[in-house]
């Protein structure tokens, strides 16, 4: 076999139609042996003899896509000095496009032996282990043209890959849980009708079932749990694992951006799969432990801010090289239009305390292709400090926990909530003004993949996790959760009509926001999860979207409230609320308004009453400051949003002077929650009776 000396960049396997580059960062190594795997459990070892800035490369001639690799790494074992080479493991390259297999876990992935981790183990993990693949980097990209939809029009949809095409009945078993399913007709076809412009997917880079989960009968779900950053886990592949999953990730791509839906990846920088030092040995510990993890004083042990076992290295170049290579990778080859970084505080922990101006946040802002791109922070993790909603940087949004927490604080009743109710629902300018971010920084949401659904939101007080294994201790146990009188199944209809109600005000809110609205997939039709909050082990039925047989009442609701905030630019405004009439319209009001049930304007001691829960907010179509694309001045419809979060009914009297003629179009007492053809007409100064925890819209005609 021809070995010639190649190149040490670009890092990773590179086919260019003839042969493979190999290049592969290692400066704990002493020598490095790329190993080609074959069909019938042979390898042929390769040294790299080449090496440029620890970067050790070699050119192989007729290496094709779809040849299975890996690296042994000779060099000290000697964890107290935090180095752990062990060329009796083979390890995935940290730049590979596709891996193949998985894990059988044993002790021959790991470095140490079980009951002694002080002394190295020296059973081959190869027969073991997981495989990096050469992929063809070509596919026909055909016009696809990302479409760059603009954060106010921007309606997000938080999916799982098989999660939500497991049990959808239009989709032919073979693409169930698949990229092809999420391609698939009947699956854009909803997504296009409930008005999502962009898919939320938890996370496809190449990542590992655990093995104290395999033990358990248990996979892990979710995901976060990456091994590869550039890789598209190869379960979700109906078509192959020896890079088809490449192919078919770019398939799924190209059709949902033709159907206009944004891709986005919900990715995680933040740890890997190698857990602590009790881990495996599956990549970069074998490498180059020292320069990837996070270590402690005894460099035995590993820093850990994201509760997983270890946090990768935000202050070496190479992790930050690493990173920002698997981005660009994944917006130029991919397609992608955006990122969600899972416990993004972690990020920015270039020492030990978070810091907004790391390393890592000064890349993004002056790369040239990720900058351009949808990036959305989850703003925390678990380490000291850990919790920063409202510190990322100008460029960034973030996932909005206060306003998940307040929104479900003030329909579940929970006192002193209105003064904080209303700046969530305005955009959070208490947390994003200051640094010159607007209200489309915040991604609203009350339900995500962590945490109760929405239907269990509302029926469940507890946790109920004993599915997982722990005994019912894992996951949140402060839920803001309320189960309506009732925990969990019941056939009392009044309890199931106020449930209905409660979801109905939750999706209402959360359309009717300014900021950027996230739905969680299957809440739409009220999927549950029987309680659990923490389902990232149920890679069964619990978890799958439940597809309705028919057309739900809360789907079509939600379908209503999508379009009804697509349809008018004040329930999406780019720029913050002004509280006062705005220079330059006909208009004399104020851009927004609040008054007390009665009538009357909003006055201190109002916001501040402990038992306060109802209010109404006038939304003044006519006082718009930003101008639409061509700088001309944007005139919408006006609303009154009338929220009665009390366990009572509540009269509400229409404010005068800012409308004399309105027309109800959202009224969350009823079933359908939109009146059927033209809504109700009322005047100003009539009195309106909203039932107990309930939400009522009205509109007034430009």
């Amino acid at each position: 076999m021809q070995v010639w000396p190649g190149e040490a960049y670009p890092l990773g396997a590179t086919y260019d139609g003839a042969g493979t580059n190999f290049a592969v960062f290692t400066e704990a190594a002493d020598r490095v042996e790329l190993c080609l795997l074959h069909d019938d459990g042979s390898e042929t070892a390769i040294e790299l003899r080449e090496s440029d800035a620890f970067v050790r490369h070699a050119y192989v001639p007729g290496v094709m896509p779809g040849q299975r690799y890996g690296y042994r790494v000779h060099g000290p074992y000697a964890p107290e000095r935090g180095l752990r080479c062990n060329s009796a493991k083979l390890l995935l390259d940290p730049y590979a496009r596709a891996i193949s297999g998985e894990i059988q876990w044993g002790e021959e992935v790991y470095g140490y032996h079980f009951g002694e981790p002080e002394r190295r183990n020296d059973l081959d993990s190869a027969p073991h282990t997981m495989t990096s693949v050469v992929v063809n980097p070509y596919f026909d990209w055909g016009d696809d043209r990302r479409p760059r939809t603009e954060y106010h029009h921007t309606v997000i949809y938080e999916a799982h890959v098989k999660g939500l095409t497991m049990r959808h009945p239009d989709l032919p078993e073979e693409l169930r849980g698949t990229y092809a399913g999420l391609a698939h007709p009947a699956v854009i076809e909803h997504l296009t009708g409930l008005g999502v412009t962009a898919l939320e997917l938890m996370p496809v880079h190449q990542f590992v079932n655990d093995h104290r989960l395999v033990d358990m009968g248990l996979n892990n779900y979710w995901g976060y749990n990456t091994v590869g950053f550039f890789a598209p886990h190869n379960a979700y592949a109906s078509w192959g694992d020896r890079g088809q999953q490449v192919l078919e990730f770019k398939s799924a791509v190209k059709a949902l951006h033709e159907a206009g839906i944004e891709v986005i990846l919900d990715v995680v920088y933040n740890h890997t799969a190698e857990g602590n030092h009790l881990g495996p040995t599956l990549s970069f510990k074998g490498l180059d432990n020292p320069s990837y993890y996070r270590l402690t004083d005894d460099p035995r042990y590993y820093m850990d801010t994201t509760g997983t076992g270890n946090s990768l290295l935000m202050r070496s170049p190479h992790v930050l090289q690493m990173i920002m290579d698997s981005l660009r990778y994944w917006v130029t080859e991919m397609h992608v239009d955006g990122f969600r970084f899972d416990l993004a505080a972690t990020l920015a922990r270039q020492f030990h305390e978070v810091d907004r101006l790391s390393s890592f946040f000064d890349l993004v802002q002056q790369d040239p292709v990720v900058s351009q791109v949808k990036l959305i922070a989850e703003p925390w993790d678990v380490g000291e400090g850990g919790y920063q909603v409202g510190n990322f940087p100008p460029l960034w949004t973030e996932w909005n926990g206060k306003y998940r927490d307040t929104v479900r604080d003030l329909w579940r009743g929970e006192p002193r909530t209105l003064a904080e109710f209303a700046s969530r629902l305005t955009g959070s300018s208490d947390l994003y003004q200051d640094d010159g971010r607007r209200p489309l920084a915040s991604i609203n949401f009350v339900t995500c993949h962590d945490g109760f659904t929405l239907h269990d939101m509302v029926a469940y007080n507890d946790k109920h996790n004993e599915a997982n294994g722990e005994e019912n201790r894992d996951g949140e146990s402060h839920n803001r959760s309320w189960n309506c009188g009732v925990e969990g199944d019941t056939d009392d209809p009044a309890v199931l009509d106020l449930r209905a109600r409660q979801m109905r005000n939750f999706i209402a809110t959360l359309l009717l926001s300014q900021g950027v609205p996230m739905i969680s997939h299957g809440d739409e039709f009220a999927r549950t999860q029987r309680g659990n909050n923490n389902a990232y082990c149920q890679d069964n039925e619990l978890a799958w979207v439940q597809w309705p047989e028919d057309d739900h009442d809360l789907l079509r609701f939600t379908r209503a409230m999508v379009w009804l905030r697509k349809d008018h630019p004040v329930l999406r405004r780019r720029r913050f609320f002004h509280g006062r009439p705005v220079q330059g319209t006909y208009d004399e009001l104020s851009d927004i308004a609040w008054f007390t049930p009665e009538g009357a304007e909003m006055t201190q001691r109002d916001w501040n009453s402990a038992r306060a829960s109802a209010l109404t907010v006038f939304l003044n179509g006519n006082a718009i400051s930003e101008p639409d694309p061509r700088g001309e001045r944007i005139a919408d419809d006006s609303f009154l949003l009338m929220f009665n979060a009390s366990p009572k009914p509540l009269d509400f009297v229409v404010p005068v002077d800012h409308g004399r003629q309105w027309e109800v179009v959202v009224d969350t007492a009823l079933a359908e929650g939109v009146p059927a053809g033209t809504g109700p007409k009322v005047q100003a100064g009539d009195r309106l009776t909203l039932v107990d925890r309930s939400l009522t819209v009205l509109q007034r005609p430009v």
